[in-house]
């Protein structure tokens, strides 16, 4: 049973130990050291390991397994031996950080409106909790500024291991069953939940807490969350992209999004423009393949570099009807490849686009009046082949 200094003083960042054993984990391709002490916390209740070193090897994973903890190193290290770890603490800390943040939130959610979390994850960036209830905008924005209350309070985090008939009188949060010593953590008027983790020592510790996302997830709600140094992390990176979208659209950068929106209008009138003109230039098009033959022509193939979808789908339409056997639109060019629609209302075109493939690389499907896909060929080639 390896001794749990993190349990001891979460703030704790270097140790002495000695090393009980140095066994080479073969599917991991590495050592697992197990030491009689340890300040590095393992895997576990959603939290990742934490990282450090022992003497100059570096540890790249804790993990538990019945109450010993082995240290994942790439280099062994002698049994008996006394080594000294050190912490990895800015990553320690800010995933105390974030747990405690999440305890919390989750509190709270429970408190206020009865969900449950039911999923948690603490990740290298985010932090996310799944709530088995909707979650609404409003109740969210409620739930964050209540959570900062929380902090700005400065209230002690506080770690009890009760009794059985103690824990049968207790009411906490648990996600699952729990067996043996239970380890409760309290956030006075907000949280109590069983939980294995390190923690910060007073709320203030947290920093900022802002949660950034929500979605519908299960039946329930995905809540994205950042806290402390992260939390400044993500308002530094969305400052300087607001800044810097504010310098391209010559906007203060409060209007930015009105903006933006402004643009995406402007965008759209242009997209309709061109699909008006090219539309226009495809109406010329098909109306010069049609008026050179008196009777319907057999094949209608147009090959452009470059059009709007939707005006070369309506080419296509309007083509099949003036052509006995296949109307088609290429776009791109024989060094990049192209892009097809083909349209008929005599030919079964799901069975000609497999003729077709087998001759030319590329794919396609659709329903037997048309199909579309892309394929590469000159268009030399291509014509030909469906010319013959």
């Amino acid at each position: 049973m390896t001794e749990k200094l993190f349990y001891q003083d979460s703030h704790l960042t270097e140790f002495q130990a000695q090393v009980i054993s140095c066994d080479w984990d073969d599917k991991r391709k590495c050592y697992g050291v197990v030491l009689n002490r340890t300040g590095f916390f393992p895997e576990g209740g959603g939290q990742y390991a934490d990282t450090g070193k022992l003497g100059s090897v570096y540890v790249q994973d804790v993990q538990e397994k019945e109450d010993i903890i082995f240290h994942y190193v790439k280099e062994p290290l002698a049994v008996g031996e006394q080594v000294w770890g050190v912490i990895d603490f800015p990553e320690r800390f800010s995933n105390m950080q974030q747990h405690t943040g999440e305890h919390i939130i989750s509190g709270l959610v429970h408190k206020h409106f009865g969900f449950d979390n039911v999923g948690f994850h603490l990740g290298k960036e985010l932090v996310t909790m799944d709530f088995n209830g909707i979650l609404t905008l409003e109740q969210l924005e409620k739930i964050e500024r209540e959570a900062n209350e929380a902090v700005a309070a400065n209230l002690p985090v506080q770690v009890d291991y009760p009794s059985k008939e103690e824990l049968a009188s207790m009411d906490y949060r648990s996600k699952k069953e729990l067996t043996g010593q239970v380890r409760i953590v309290t956030i006075p008027g907000y949280d109590v939940c069983a939980c294995c983790a390190p923690h910060v020592k007073q709320t203030g510790e947290i920093g900022i807490l802002r949660l950034i996302e929500a979605a519908k997830y299960k039946g329930g709600t995905r809540v994205t969350m950042v806290c402390g140094f992260r939390a400044l992390a993500d308002y530094r990176t969305k400052e300087n992209n607001v800044l810097e979208i504010s310098r391209l659209l010559s906007a203060k950068p409060y209007e930015t999004a009105d903006a933006v929106h402004r643009l995406q209008k402007e965008l759209q009138q242009q997209k309709d423009r061109l699909f008006r003109i090219q539309s226009h230039y495809l109406e010329e098009k098909l109306a010069a393949f049609t008026s050179q033959q008196e009777e319907k022509p057999k094949y209608i193939l147009l090959f452009e570099e470059d059009l709007d979808k939707n005006a070369a789908r309506r080419f296509v339409d309007a083509g099949k009807e003036k052509c006995s056997n296949i109307c088609g639109i290429f776009l791109g060019n024989d060094r990049q490849g192209y892009q097809y629609i083909l349209g008929s209302q005599t030919m079964n075109l799901r069975d000609f686009t497999k003729d077709f493939h087998e001759n030319f690389p590329g794919k396609g499907g659709g329903k037997p009046e048309m199909v579309q896909g892309t394929v590469t060929g000159t268009r030399e080639e291509l014509a030909a082949f469906i010319h013959h």
